[in-house]
């Protein structure tokens, strides 16, 4: 794999026309180069703010796993960059000088991994993380709390409705959040809006890989058809 920096050129309605210098023109014969991957740096370098989450994520991971803090920072680097460009070549990102999308990005990758391992954290992940949507997400995926990460229910946003059977009310793309009992009954003492503001959350509509994930029935994932 070898890097090239190249330059946007023009931007047309069928995309975008990128000029690369290339000298290397036998090597580029021999292999038949006919596809190459495109990375876009956004132009906007990691904030301190971002590295200092990174860096109090990778700590939570050490602490956990025993490692050395260097070791895990290491690891955790080439497995996300194995993972988001599916390649063992890739150039390791730095932390000191990294774009914010491959920032927010590995901030991203860093808390699905305390999730998906069920790592404690002494700060709240949703005070660290980068993306809301993707994290409430994960919580939903691994049932944990997005407030504090023990087991998590269901809560559903929109009231479905006294007295109706929720086995028989279809839910794809109703706001939902996981939250554990105490931080569900919080949820209605406080209502939606002071919830979300005061633990800086974010509802997602729920999905048919989620309603498998709380065991909802068939009629509840079914598309209506009229």
């Amino acid at each position: 794999m070898e890097i090239i920096h190249g330059k946007i050129i023009d931007i047309t309605p069928e995309g975008l026309l990128i000029k690369a210098p290339y000298t290397n023109i036998d090597r580029a014969c021999f292999r038949k180069y006919s596809m190459v991957d495109i990375g876009l740096n956004d132009g906007r370098y990691i904030s301190n703010e971002q590295r200092k989450k990174a860096y109090a994520l990778m700590k939570e991971i050490a602490e956990w796993s025993g490692y050395l803090p260097e070791y895990v920072k290491r690891l955790m680097k080439t497995e996300f960059v194995v993972k988001r460009m599916q390649s063992l070549n890739k150039e390791i990102f730095s932390l000191s000088s990294c774009d914010m999308t491959t920032a927010k990005e590995f901030i991203t990758y860093l808390i699905d991994f305390i999730i998906e391992y069920e790592i404690p954290t002494k700060q709240p992940l949703s005070e660290l993380c980068e993306d809301i949507n993707k994290y409430i997400y994960m919580c939903l995926l691994h049932k944990k709390c997005c407030i504090c990460g023990i087991k998590a229910e269901l809560h559903h946003v929109s009231a479905i409705g006294m007295g109706r059977d929720r086995t028989e009310v279809f839910q794809i793309g109703i706001p939902v959040l996981p939250l554990c009992r105490k931080h569900h009954i919080e949820w209605h003492t406080l209502g939606s809006n002071t919830f979300n503001a005061k633990y800086h959350v974010e509802s997602v509509k729920l999905t048919k890989e989620i309603a498998k994930k709380y065991n909802l029935t068939k009629k509840n994932m079914e598309v209506r058809t009229k």
